[in-house]
């Protein structure tokens, strides 16, 4: 029995050997070569071709259509905005996004109003956002403010830039309300006009901030009477008393009882009914002196805010402890009022040409602690608030859920504090619980798909025994950029090495011998 020869395996182009087609050696000159076989993006699959089992993506450079022109056909358009710092990448897409409420209101116009609510849960990077807009805000030549550093989260971060570091509490440094601050210096250098709105503002921003005290001290707003009487008292002493005063000589002027200030009360020369009308007043300054703020507010400022310093301010309060909520609240307010306040002075010289245009970036953390603290204190952050895009300055409010604003006891305050994040112009949300989903929606509409998302971002960590801590939360260093009705936009924050540095917020933790991992994304 025959044994037939085994299959000879076919060329690369599909085609036998010429010696061994069947015909003893025979070549085929009368059939045409067929072409040969080109390589996939792969290679070859056959034995030495070369066939990779895996392709890596190639690398991605992002530019203006002016810098990328000559690349075409490879370029590509980006699907989110590239005006502003550069925040991160798109969760869905991987572009680039470039984020911050002053590019998007100046340059942009993608929003109304240059301010931006951010809320999330603790520990989700809220502050490590922030420090990313600063960073970026300063190489474009605005002036951030940081009003009142409570963890610090932002002291590091100012310090490497070169600006100025100011502490407040007790034993650290006081500040004086009553201090007008570059007011007076400034109100020299400019013409009447000007002058005088200047000074009228200073009077305004003193009153509010020792009724915001009296408002924190009693836990309930002031009277009209006594708001009145105020008025009239820094009226006299600014008239009396030559250089700076402080909260002693405002009681003292009180105390006395000038015929200017008698007048406002209606005591018509009866000595017992002007007593009856300014008491409760004078007692709750007394207490303000003598109480748990006494320290902070008695004396004169020990550090005055300067604004020459590129690398801009940070307030740091760390040293007044979390048991001290009222200090803090009383604290946080004078710190805004006072950084309001030099920006004022500043918009004011640069009206008159006497100083350049600046443009500043107003950093308001842990919010719920003033909103909380006592009735009526909700209208001293909206005015400080309101004005914004008027002052050319733009702001970042920062508190962990919308609870925070709308769990006042009082209705009228629960208002207002809802529409701080209705007029800002965009609304940054992390991780925030379920519960949350309907009072966000009363702000900014959320698909389905993206409430799903706000909420495994809350998700807590998982525990992991290998390591023996539980690993990093899901939703660390990613937020969802929301504007009015529009789309969001989720991102996940990417942070250089050098920015690590100073982005450790756990430093208490850190330093120690057990040397828990750092709180940095």
């Amino acid at each position: 029995m025959k044994r037939s020869a085994a299959p000879v395996p076919a060329d690369a182009a599909g085609e036998l050997p010429a010696e061994q087609d069947g015909r003893k050696g025979k070549k085929q000159k009368d059939k045409k070569p067929k072409p040969e076989l080109k390589p996939g993006f792969r290679g070859f699959s056959r034995r030495g071709g070369g066939r990779a089992s895996y392709v890596e993506m190639p690398s991605e450079w992002r530019g203006t259509t002016v810098q990328v022109c000559g690349l075409w056909p490879f370029g590509a358009g980006s699907g989110t905005p590239m005006v502003g710092v550069p925040l991160g990448r798109e969760l869905t897409t991987g572009a680039a996004l470039c984020c911050d409420p002053i590019s998007w209101f100046q340059r942009a116009n993608l929003i109304h109003n240059p301010s931006a609510l951010v809320l999330g849960k603790p520990g989700l990077g809220k502050s490590t956002l922030i420090r990313r807009m600063v960073v970026g805000l300063v190489g474009q030549g605005v002036f951030p403010m940081v009003l009142g550093d409570l963890k610090p989260d932002y002291v590091d971060l100012v310090r490497a830039m070169g600006g100025q570091i100011i502490k407040l509490g007790r034993g650290l440094g006081s500040l004086n309300v009553l201090d007008p601050g570059a007011t007076a210096d400034a109100a020299a250098r400019l013409p009447e006009p000007a002058r005088s709105k200047l000074i009228a503002d200073a009077h305004g921003r003193r009153l509010n901030m020792v009724s915001a005290l009296v408002t924190l001290l009693r836990g309930g707003p002031i009277a009209d009477t006594e708001r009145t009487v105020l008025n009239a008292a820094l009226r006299v002493l600014d008239e009396r008393h030559r250089g700076v005063p402080v909260l002693p000589d405002l009681i003292k002027v009180i105390d006395e009882g000038p015929e200017r200030l008698r007048a406002v009360t209606l005591a018509r020369g009866d000595e017992a009914r002007y007593r009856a009308a300014v008491d409760p007043l004078h007692a709750s300054l007394l207490g303000i002196l003598d109480g748990p703020m006494g320290e902070t507010f008695a004396h004169q400022t020990t550090t005055a805010i300067e604004l020459d310093n590129p690398g801009g301010v940070c307030i740091d309060i760390s040293g007044i402890d979390d048991s001290d909520a009222e200090l803090q609240a009383a604290v946080l307010l004078a710190c805004w009022s006072d950084g309001f306040g030099s920006i004022e002075v500043a918009h004011a010289l640069a009206d008159e040409g006497l100083e350049p245009q600046r443009h500043f970036f107003v950093v308001l953390d842990e919010l719920w602690r003033v909103l909380r603290s006592g009735r009526g204190l909700v209208d001293r952050v909206d005015a400080l608030t309101r004005l914004n895009r008027q002052r050319g300055t733009g702001q970042v409010m920062i508190t962990h859920t919308m609870a925070d604003l709308l769990s006042l006891s009082d209705r009228a305050d629960r208002l207002k504090a809802k529409g701080f994040a209705e007029r800002a112009g965009m609304v940054i949300c992390g991780g925030l619980p379920q519960a949350e989903m309907a009072m966000v929606n009363e702000v900014v509409r959320m698909s389905s798909i993206e409430e799903r998302m706000i909420v495994d971002w809350s998700t807590p960590p998982s525990w992991n025994p290998e390591l023996k801590r539980d690993s990093e939360p899901p939703g660390r260093g990613r937020f969802l950029v929301k504007v009015g009705g529009r789309p969001g936009i989720p991102f996940k924050v990417e942070l250089t090495s050098v920015e690590r540095e100073v982005n450790d917020t756990n430093k208490r933790w850190t330093n120690s011998t057990t040397r828990p991992p750092a709180h940095t994304l």
